[in-house]
């Protein structure tokens, strides 16, 4: 009987400095990568007061999305973060989160088999808050004991257009807000923000949380 796990499906996510996203897709589809989606964001870095005055704590950022089975996956996301280097601080991060259901690909099955239930090390928490108020996510966050966020400017082309994200569509006002945080502070993390954001209030926002397979270039007090 066929293994059904070697059809698992993954997404794998690369936020890479700015410049980068380009190269770092044309070497994925070498390696097996059907194709991918590009956002930009900035990440947030911790420096000295005087870089905060003069407004130079961001870094501009590409983020890459791409799908995969897991076996294929996995193998081709290491060989990615070697390549570029991702073991060195400020090179990029790179990680994988389970994907339950693909629609709207011929290349994926829509089910995604059950891949056990261990706990993962890091979580990914996103949160879609209206333009302008990232900025108080990525604060409470910190304030619940991470080191950072990667915030992803959701943007269509024209002024009535969407992007789709995990099947949700982002209004071009919206902004994304992504934080890898180790699974124990996942929850206080989620909490800070709601709280901070009351996104229990319709309009507000959403939250989600997705569990994390693989990562490469988390180092400790590296920000997102």
């Amino acid at each position: 009987m066929e293994n059904k796990f070697l059809h698992a499906i993954d997404l794998y996510v690369i936020i890479a400095n700015y410049g980068q996203a380009n190269t770092i897709v044309r070497y994925a589809k070498q390696l097996g990568f059907t194709g991918a989606t590009v956002f930009y964001g900035m990440g947030t870095v911790r420096v000295s007061k005087l870089f905060e005055f003069l407004d130079l704590t961001t870094i501009k950022k590409e983020i890459i999305f791409m799908l995969a089975e897991t076996i294929k996956g996995e193998i081709a996301l290491k060989q990615v973060s070697e390549k570029f280097k991702f073991d060195k601080p400020n090179k990029g991060i790179a990680f994988s989160v389970p994907i339950h259901q693909v629609i709207g690909s011929r290349l994926f099955p829509e089910e995604n088999p059950n891949k056990g239930v261990e706990e993962p090390m890091y979580q990914a928490v996103f949160t879609i808050v209206d333009k302008g108020k990232a900025h108080l996510v990525i604060d409470a966050s910190k304030a619940a004991g991470s080191r950072g966020g990667t915030i992803i400017n959701a943007r269509g082309s024209g002024i009535h257009e969407t992007v789709k994200l995990f099947n949700m569509e982002v209004l071009p006002e919206k902004e994304i807000v992504l934080v890898l945080c180790e699974t124990q502070l996942t929850k206080g993390i989620v909490n800070s923000i709601s709280q901070a954001l009351e996104i229990e209030k319709p309009g507000n926002g959403i939250v989600f949380v997705q569990d994390v397979n693989q990562t490469f270039g988390l180092q400790k007090g590296l920000n997102v």
